[in-house]
């Protein structure tokens, strides 16, 4: 009240010079803090494999063969024992990863699909903390990423090796500025995605330890050289960007690595199975998270962009699913994640079968939504990619003959409504508990958890191409023939 007696004429020239003195002051209080909040942020580099099961990495199991570069960011960082992707295929597992959220939200489900265009993406909230931000090789689904929003891109393109190389020029060339901004650096190998190496000299006639769930046939043995050839082709580019960033970028960089998915192999890629979505995570930080240092919290993909961007000085966004494990990393929390959600919907028609999952780290619950549906993947039909039914079509000769065959392509193909695992006991997923008395508790509470999750999401499924049916034995397997997906959404009857 006191201030409407007096004089305007007096009050104006002074609020306009406190005004300017604010912010004259502000302005140079933010250019000093952000001067020192971008010399101390950390650099930040992801670097992601394509198709690479968790267990056919060194530091998490012996398979036979050798990976030496991850086993040596292993030695310097944290390992996470129980880290999980969204989805098990290419373009819905990318799309949680450089949104942080579910499949259902962002609405990248299917393969091929990508995030809705008006969700902010991964570079946007690292460039507003004055990264610069870019991607080399294969970091979204092929080609998606130019909607992404990077700073700088480059050969995203289907098993295009040169981002390797285009990464290490890159840091060469940002080393010779004298100011650079932080740099948030995301590379994507294309190996060991199909199609693999020829088997190399030294793996002729070897035999390998196979995946739960494999036909030890000669084809399948041979194919599995093919797949450890890439495998080592993974670690040897990972080598090159490791020695980069340790030539090129200062000390306080955080780096980490990880996959996409699992192998595409049966009971793998295209699955909810832990082959399918349990992956590799192995992060370095010095001076912030100890060497040789393990984890068993459970954590998801969606969970990187907001523990990146939490260490890069950011705060939470509520449009996430994720949430940051920064006190994970620093050694302050032993737990992260008391669920873990999966979900997967098709790959064109090569692979129509929706399914979700949740797991408390004990259990595992799986829900078929469309169990009259025929399981099928690029490695059984016909036509698939780069000629993998070679070694399937064994299983399929043995399976004639052989109940042990059969009853594994049975359970390759024809699925039930629900799944129960006891991922202690049973940790390959071989013995379905869904049916057993004594464990109807376990079955009833997680299924009202995946329920109340999908509620939570609102989950549906409306699938654009046609499936494969059961009853229909003539559209999978060994008499498949691929169609042309039809234009309108299936729905059932």
């Amino acid at each position: 009240m006191c201030v409407t007696r007096i004089p305007q004429s007096s009050v104006i020239p002074f609020i306009a010079a406190a005004i300017c003195c604010f912010c004259c002051q502000r302005t140079t209080l933010l250019a000093q803090s952000s001067d020192t909040t971008n010399a101390s942020r950390p650099n930040v580099v992801v670097f992601i494999a394509d198709d690479m099961s968790q267990l056919d990495c060194t530091p998490y199991a012996d398979q036979g063969f050798a990976t030496p570069a991850i086993q040596k960011l292993a030695q310097r960082g944290m390992v996470f024992d129980r880290a999980y992707v969204a989805s098990p295929s290419c373009a819905p597992s990318r799309a949680a990863l450089l949104t942080a959220m579910m499949p259902q939200r962002n609405g990248a489900q299917a393969n091929h699909t990508k995030p809705r265009a008006d969700i902010k993406k991964w570079p946007a909230y690292f460039q507003d903390l004055g990264y610069e931000v870019v991607a080399f090789g294969k970091v979204s689904h092929y080609q998606h990423t130019q909607d992404y929003g990077f700073d700088h891109f480059a050969h995203d393109k289907f098993h295009d090796h040169a981002g390797i190389t285009a990464a290490v020029d890159y840091l060469k060339e940002r080393a010779k500025k004298t100011d650079p901004k932080p740099l948030c650096l995301m590379v994507g190998s294309n190996w060991p995605h199909v199609p693999w190496p020829q088997i190399p000299e030294k793996y002729k006639g070897k035999t390998w330890p196979l995946p739960a769930g494999s036909l030890d046939t000669p084809a399948t043995q041979r194919w599995r050289s093919r797949y450890v050839s890439a495998i080592e082709n993974a670690d040897a580019n990972l080598v090159t960007i490791m020695e980069a960033v340790e030539t090129y970028l200062p000390a306080n960089t955080i780096f980490l690595f990880t996959a996409d998915h699992g192998a595409q192999w049966p009971f793998g890629k295209w699955n909810l199975y832990e082959a399918g979505i349990r992956v590799p995570l192995i992060v370095s930080w010095p001076d912030h998270i100890a060497p040789g240092s393990r984890t068993t919290a459970m954590v998801s993909w969606i969970d990187l962009l907001p523990t990146l961007h939490d260490i890069a000085g950011g705060n939470p966004d509520a449009q996430w699913d994720g949430k940051s494990m920064r006190g994970v990393l620093e050694g302050h929390d032993q737990e992260h994640r008391k669920h873990i959600f999966a979900t997967h919907s098709n790959d064109n028609r090569m692979n129509v079968y929706p399914m979700r999952s949740v797991s408390d780290g004990r259990w595992k619950y799986i829900l078929n939504l469309h169990p009259e549906f025929a399981f099928t993947t690029h490695l059984d039909l016909v036509g698939g990619a780069d000629g993998q039914r070679k070694f399937f079509s064994t299983w399929e000769n043995l399976a004639a003959t052989d109940t042990v065959a059969a009853n594994l392509l049975k359970r390759y193909h024809e699925r039930p409504l629900e799944e129960l695992y006891d991922l202690l006991a049973d940790p390959h997923e071989q013995h379905n508990l869904a049916d057993e008395p004594e464990h109807q508790a376990h079955l009833k509470r997680l299924r009202s958890v995946l329920q109340n999750w999908r509620d939570e999401n609102h989950d549906s499924v409306e699938l654009k191409v046609e499936p494969r049916l059961i009853s229909d034995k003539s559209s999978y397997g060994a008499a498949a023939e691929i169609t042309p997906a039809p234009k309108q959404p299936f729905r059932k009857p």
